[in-house]
C-alpha cells in the first residue's frame, strides 16, 4: 500500500490504519463520532495527501480545460477554484475534481486519489500541443484544516489575512509556520475551512504545528470514518457512490455544475438530450423512519417493487438520525415519497427528505 508522508504522524496519534484505495490512512483516532462533532464545534485535522494533483498550462490550457470539463472554467477568477464534473462522450462522470486557476495558462486539477492515473490518461489521451499535462501529485501533501475555528488557529502560524481568501479562492504565496503553501478556503466537511499544499518533505512539520496551535482551541486530528460522517451530512457527492462512470451529473443533482449553454465539451451533447428527455432517476436525501442503518449497496423499494439503491448511508451524528441518499426511479424522487431499505432481508421504512441533511455553522 501507498503511504502519504505523516504515515509515522499517525501511528504516533494512534491512528487505526486501514487499506482506503490502495493507500494506508487512518479510518480514526479517538472515534469517529468523537472526531466528527470536534470538526463540527471546533475544528478538525485530515491527512489528505492521497488526493491527486495535475498541472495543466500552456497557451491553450483554458481551451483545453473548456473541453474536458462541465463548467465553465473561462468564467471563473484568476485564483478562483471551481469544482467540477469531467464526463465522458456518454455522460458519465469520469471524475469531479477542483480546478485550480491561478491565470489562463496555468491551472492545477486536485482528483480522487483512487481516479489519478485514470482521469491523467485521459486528460493526456485528449490534450493537444498548447496545453501540457502533467500528474505532480508527488509534489504535494495536503492537510484539510476544517471547523469553526479553522480561520483562528491556521492564522496564528500564517504570514497574510486569511480573511481576504474567499470561499472557493485561494492564494499562492502564504507562509504557514515558516513554509510557502497554496492555502484555500475549500473543503468537504460542509464546514468552513482550509486546504494547504506543501512540499512533502515539510508536511510532518507543518502538521504538528497545527496541532499545536490548535490546542487551545480543541482542534483534533480526524480520519477517513469522520470525513465520510461529514460530507454525507452535508449532501457532498462521493465519486464511485453519487457519481461513476454510469451516473450522470444530472442525475446526481449537480446539473448547477453543466454548463449547457458554453461552447462543446466532452459529453455536452449526451447531457442536453437527458435534460430534454427528462431524467429516469435522481439521486435523493432520505431519512430513516424504521430501526434500522442504511449502507451503500443496499436495495431500495417504491410499494415493494425495486426503485433503486443506496448510495451513501450512515448514523448522522449532527442530526441526530440514520439517514442516506439514493439513486432512485424519478416517480418516487419527490421529497416526503415513503420509501423502503431492504435492511438484512427484511424492508425499513424510510422517507426522502430534503438535501443537505446538515447545513454548517457560522464562525467562532
Amino acid at each position: 500500500m501507498k503511504r502519504t508522508p505523516l504515515y509515522e504522524r499517525h501511528l504516533a496519534l494512534g491512528g487505526q490504519m486501514i487499506n482506503f484505495g490502495g493507500w494506508e490512512l487512518p479510518v480514526q483516532y479517538h472515534g469517529i463520532i468523537k472526531e466528527h462533532e470536534q470538526t463540527r464545534n471546533a475544528a478538525g485535522l485530515f491527512d489528505v495527501s492521497h488526493m491527486g494533483e495535475i498541472s495543466v498550462k500552456g497557451p491553450g490550457a483554458l481551451r483545453f480545460l473548456q473541453r474536458m470539463v462541465t463548467n465553465d472554467v473561462a468564467a471563473a477568477q484568476d485564483f478562483q477554484a471551481v469544482y467540477s464534473p469531467m464526463c465522458n462522450e456518454n455522460g458519465g462522470t469520469v471524475d469531479d475534481l477542483l480546478v485550480y486557476r491561478q491565470d489562463s495558462r496555468s491551472f492545477l486539477l486536485v482528483v480522487n486519489a483512487a481516479n489519478t492515473e485514470k482521469d491523467f490518461e485521459w486528460l493526456q489521451s485528449h490534450a493537444s500541443g498548447d496545453a501540457e499535462v502533467r500528474n505532480v501529485s508527488d509534489e504535494y501533501a495536503q492537510l484539510a484544516l476544517q471547523g469553526p475555528y479553522a480561520e483562528r488557529i491556521l492564522q496564528k502560524l500564517c504570514d497574510k489575512p486569511l480573511s481576504d481568501i474567499g470561499f472557493y479562492r485561494f492564494r499562492t504565496d502564504v507562509r504557514v509556520a515558516g513554509v510557502t503553501a497554496v492555502v484555500s478556503r475549500t473543503g468537504y466537511t460542509g464546514e468552513d475551512g482550509f486546504e494547504l499544499y506543501i512540499r512533502p518533505d515539510k508536511s510532518s512539520e507543518v502538521w504538528d504545528r497545527l496541532l499545536e496551535a490548535g490546542q487551545s482551541d480543541g482542534l483534533m486530528p480526524a480520519g477517513l470514518g469522520a470525513r465520510d460522517t461529514l460530507r454525507f451530512e452535508a449532501a457532498l457527492p462521493l465519486y464511485g457512490h453519487e457519481l461513476s462512470d454510469s451516473i450522470s451529473p444530472l442525475e446526481a443533482g449537480l446539473g448547477i455544475f453543466v454548463k449547457l449553454d458554453k461552447e462543446d465539451f466532452i459529453g455536452k451533447s449526451a447531457l442536453a438530450k437527458q435534460k430534454a428527455a427528462g431524467l429516469s432517476r435522481r439521486i435523493v436525501g432520505f431519512e430513516m423512519t424504521g430501526r434500522g442503518i442504511p449502507r451503500a449497496q443496499m436495495t431500495v423499494l417504491h410499494h415493494g417493487a425495486a426503485a433503486g439503491v443506496v448510495t451513501s448511508g450512515g448514523f448522522a451524528p449532527s442530526v441526530g438520525k440514520n439517514i442516506g441518499m439514493a439513486l432512485v426511479d424519478a416517480g418516487c424522487a419527490a421529497e416526503g415519497t415513503g420509501l423502503d431499505i431492504v435492511i438484512r432481508d427484511k424492508p425499513v421504512m424510510a422517507r426522502v427528505v430534503k438535501r443537505p441533511f446538515y447545513c454548517k455553522k457560522y464562525k467562532k
